[in-house]
């Protein structure tokens, strides 16, 4: 008798479990990208992606310099794993004019002792136990055709600045950020975007948006963010021209009007076996350095931080094996005068690097004037589809443009790992 009960436990238990599977089959496919894509409504996707290392830091900058790069302040020889981004996020069509979507993201992982921690102190998206944790990066509501070829997005927003055009066709972020993201131009923010289309083809288009300027953190002073960029895409989609602006005060006070102001170009050709792209801006920062003199006192000096960045990344076996390779030359102050001032001080996050001493967990030499230019270059093997094994080198020379010649670098050998589910990344954008 037990072992008939037993039987027919087993039995209903197969049962239901085979009824589960169809029912979440079924779900699955209901609730796939294409579904999603195709805007049908009650339709969603879940989906994801993560880029880590192994790393070997072949030799450190004797300054520590970088700023808010990933491996200023790591001592020479260090070998480690490290997750640089982990994406968890949901798409939902509630119908077809409305969709919302959210994005919980764990990145900027500065372990203790590295810039821009202190030596006691963890920071970027560590908690106080060292532990990596999400935060919520987007979360917004979109209005489809809200006029004709216009959306509007309300709430934690990707920005015009370039995860809309630019970082796709770079295509390699788990390599590193474009040039205006690692000065920490805004990739998403709390505000509302239009984003529209002057064609049916979306060969030509608009991106503008007023923001906090604060990300994922709350509004903590009464000025906004102001982006606003125009694109083109010429000869069947293969060659695409973006021009971007924005404008953010910083401080406005009768004795002090702060902002900063960028303008940023872009240019690529892009096809199946091949993209070249080109991206440079001038951020021109009122009244933003601090000049000491030699003869005594301090001037307030408008500066024009600029940027370019060159890059290449085509096919070696087509769906296997491809190549990438970047050079990024910037320079954070366009005015030095080392006859009349010989110390700046800037005031604008990510435009004021300074020399870090892990040591004492301060930024002791008073270098904000120099130069950097970042190579990086690799291999992208795919075993299979979303899944990329890229070995590559990342570089950064550090060179003042003070009296006192200091010239020295960073350089990191990297196997960087790349997979993602639920939404495409073919990582070839043409």
């Amino acid at each position: 008798m037990r072992k008939s009960n037993l039987t027919l436990k087993l039995l209903l238990l197969s049962a239901i479990l085979i009824f589960s599977a169809g029912i979440l089959k079924a779900q699955y496919l209901w609730n796939s990208d294409s579904a999603y894509k195709a805007g049908a409504p009650n339709s969603g996707r879940l989906w994801g992606y993560a880029f880590s290392d192994y790393y070997y830091k072949g030799h450190s900058d004797s300054l520590n310099r970088g700023g808010s790069n990933q491996y200023s302040g790591i001592p020479q020889s260090r070998t480690a794993f490290q997750f640089r981004r982990i994406y968890l996020g949901y798409d939902y069509n509630i119908n077809k004019t409305f969709s919302a979507e959210v994005l919980l993201a764990a990145e900027n992982d500065y372990p203790t002792g590295n810039a821009p921690a202190t030596t006691t102190t963890a920071t970027g998206d560590l908690l106080q136990d060292n532990n990596l944790t999400f935060y919520i990066k987007l979360m917004n509501l979109r209005w489809k055709n809200i006029w004709k070829g216009t959306d509007l997005v309300v709430g934690q927003v990707a920005t015009p600045a370039f995860p809309l055009l630019s970082e796709k066709i770079w295509n390699y972020r788990d390599i590193e950020r474009t040039i205006s993201d690692i000065r920490r131009t805004p990739s998403f923010d709390m505000g509302a975007t239009l984003q529209g289309r002057f064609d049916p083809k979306a060969n030509f288009g608009y991106d503008v948006m007023v923001g906090n300027g604060t990300q994922a953190k709350p509004e903590s002073d009464n000025f906004k963010w102001f982006y606003g960029d125009v694109y083109g895409k010429f000869l069947d989609k293969h060659l695409i021209l973006d021009l971007y602006a924005d404008y953010n005060r910083l401080n406005w006070v009768p004795t002090w009007h702060h902002s900063r102001q960028m303008l940023k170009g872009f240019i690529a050709y892009t096809s199946k076996p091949l993209t070249v792209g080109v991206e440079g801006f001038i951020n021109n920062l009122k009244n933003d350095n601090f000049a000491s003199k030699i003869a005594g006192g301090v001037d307030t000096l408008s500066v024009a931080a600029k940027g370019i960045s060159f890059y290449v990344h085509g096919d070696i076996i087509p769906d296997k094996l491809r190549f990438f390779a970047r050079l990024d030359l910037y320079n954070p102050n366009n005015i030095v005068n080392n006859s009349v001032y010989n110390k700046y001080v800037g005031n604008t996050g990510n435009y004021n690097d300074n020399s870090y001493d892990g040591a004492t967990g301060t930024t002791a030499t008073g270098d904000e004037t120099y130069k950097q230019m970042f190579i990086s270059g690799g291999l992208d093997f795919s075993p299979a589809k979303n899944i990329h094994i890229m070995p590559n080198i990342w570089y950064e020379r550090y060179s003042t443009q003070l009296t006192t010649a200091n010239t020295d670098h960073d350089l990191v050998y990297r196997m960087t790992f790349f997979y993602s589910f639920g939404k495409d990344y073919s990582k070839q954008y043409y």
